[in-house]
Formats: C-alpha cells, sequence, structure tokens
C-alpha cells in the first residue's frame, strides 16, 4: 500500500516520504480500516511515541497521522461494536502506524460509527480537536453553565471546537490570538477576543476557566487569570505552578467512543464545525503538509480518489 512515512526525528514534516509499505496486520480487537479521509498534527513528530512502541523500541520507518475517517474492512479476534462495511471515524493508536496511509490497524475501542450523512473529510477533522476539547472541559475542566471561559487560540483547530463547546454548555468565553484570527473567533462564537500582540492579557481575568493551547511565557501568565477555585487546562505543557486557591491541569487526549458519539450528533444537528483548509489526495500529501504559509483550517489528506 501507499504510505507516507518518516525516518528521522530532527527532520521533521520535511523529512516524510511517499512509500510502498506492507498492508497492516491484524492483532486481537483491531480492526482494519481502508482510509478515505486523514488528518495530521505536525506536533506530533516531537513526540516519542511516533518512534518507538510500546516496549521502547524503534519501530522507524513509522507512518504518522492519528485522525481518521473509512469504512471497516477486516475484524480481528475479540474485536466487537462494529462490523465489516461499517463507516466509521476515530483515533489510530499512539505506538503504531497511523492513518497517513491506504489501510491503517486500529483498535476497535478507539472508533465510533460515522452516520451516513457526515462526510469522510469532514469526520477526518473532528477526533483530535473535539476529544481534546470535550475532555479538556467537562472531563478535566468541570465547566458548568455560567462559569467564564478563556480560550487561547481560539480560531484555531483545537480552540475554535472549545469555543463552540463552552458556549453550547452556556459560559461566557473569551478568545485569544493573533489580530487576523479575530473574526474567526468570534464567528465560533466567542462572546470577547484578545489580541495578544496588542491587548493586554491580565485584563481578560479571573475566569474560571482558561484552556491553553499555546504554553511557554502565555502559559505561564495565564496561571494569575484563574480565580480561586478555578482551573487551568494545558495540553502545551505541565504548568510550572499551580493557580492561587485553583488548580492546574495537563492532559493527552485519548479515545472515546462514546464521546465521539456525542460530538459526530452536533456535526449534524449544525451545533458544531471544523476549520478545514486544504484537501490534498496521498499523493501530494508532503508538499500539503510543507505548507509556504501558515494554512487556514486543518489540512486533509485523502488515499482514494
Amino acid at each position: 500500500m501507499k504510505a507516507i512515512t518518516v525516518t528521522d526525528p530532527d527532520a521533521g514534516t520535511a523529512g516524510m516520504t511517499l512509500t510502498e509499505q506492507p498492508e497492516p496486520h491484524l492483532s486481537e480487537n483491531d480492526v482494519i480500516v481502508r482510509v478515505h479521509a486523514s488528518g495530521f498534527t505536525p506536533g506530533e513528530l516531537t513526540w516519542p511515541a511516533t518512534w518507538i512502541d510500546r516496549a521502547g523500541r524503534d519501530r522507524t520507518p513509522s507512518i504518522p497521522g492519528h485522525e481518521l475517517a473509512g469504512v471497516v474492512t477486516e475484524l480481528g479476534l475479540g474485536t466487537t461494536g462494529l462490523t465489516v462495511g461499517q463507516r466509521v471515524f476515530g483515533l489510530a493508536d499512539w505506538t503504531r502506524n497511523g492513518t497517513l496511509a491506504e489501510f491503517v490497524a486500529v483498535e476497535a475501542r478507539n472508533l465510533a460509527p460515522l452516520p451516513a450523512d457526515i462526510d469522510f473529510v469532514t469526520a477526518a477533522s473532528l477526533p483530535i480537536s473535539g476529544l481534546t476539547a470535550w475532555q479538556g472541559l467537562f472531563d478535566h475542566g468541570r465547566l458548568r453553565s455560567g462559569e467564564s471561559v478563556l480560550v487561547h487560540g481560539a480560531a484555531g483547530g483545537v480552540g475554535s471546537v472549545v469555543t463552540q463547546l463552552a458556549r453550547e454548555a452556556g459560559a461566557y468565553v473569551i478568545g485569544t490570538g493573533r489580530a487576523a484570527d479575530r473574526e474567526t473567533a468570534l464567528g465560533f462564537g466567542a462572546n470577547e477576543f484578545v489580541d495578544l500582540g496588542a491587548d493586554d492579557l491580565a485584563s481578560a481575568g479571573p475566569v474560571q476557566l482558561v484552556f491553553d493551547v499555546i504554553g511557554g511565557d502565555i502559559g505561564d501568565r495565564s496561571v494569575d487569570l484563574v480565580r480561586a477555585g478555578g482551573t487551568l487546562v494545558t495540553i502545551a505543557a505541565p504548568p510550572t505552578r499551580q493557580p492561587d486557591g485553583g488548580r492546574s491541569v495537563f492532559f493527552v487526549v485519548e479515545a472515546d467512543r462514546d464521546q465521539l458519539t456525542q460530538l459526530a450528533a452536533r456535526v449534524r444537528d449544525g451545533r458544531l464545525r471544523t476549520s478545514i483548509g486544504a484537501v490534498r489526495p496521498l499523493g501530494d500529501a508532503v508538499a500539503a503538509l510543507n505548507p509556504v504559509e501558515r494554512p487556514k483550517g486543518k489540512t486533509i489528506i485523502t488515499p482514494w480518489p
């Protein structure tokens, strides 16, 4: 099968190559999915799991990509909840070959049925951003109606979904980002917008919940914006200190079939939309994932015509 592979952890996306690879083999509780659309997060090339297996052994050449939508073609021993021919979407396993390929082997529990009225491209743009937003807001942030939320990167892939879910839950949302992102963030539902290049970030607090996707100096300064009893949730890096009278949580997104189903229901009825940019075939993936300019929206790769 055709697949995008990487072999050099220091090369970044420039080290991607289109190659021929063996088709994946089924393990217990796996399914084989014919990938119809795949998402990719550039940061995954810095994750140790991209380069080593669960036992810590080198597994290059690695196939990156973890978001997928496609059709089940084979079932492994012990698989439950899915059938051959079923449309599915979800997350590939972190320490195994990923979704920038024609076929992928995935633990069945990482996938959810894909309703017929959601196209593959839309579905492939949803798992990481959607699950990250859901888990950060509700599992770790314990968000309740009427609370205030500061969302960094509110126009981005994760931040835009955080903004929409938080507004649906009855929160007051303050989005942040670059000046050029203002209208996009407000369009996704932010009540206010803070330009990180010109506005005073301190004026945005205090809030009940900060959702940080940036880290660094922005993440450090955001600790002081959390009111007593509030939470800073971050996916950027473990926080260096706790908010005064509050708490901070760093987490890595996990696959969850029930949450994927909840997200799909919101896409179907128009409560949730994702930010999709370029859609390119697998043969153009290397160029598409090494853009000359900052992409607007998530790039989706489609292995089959």
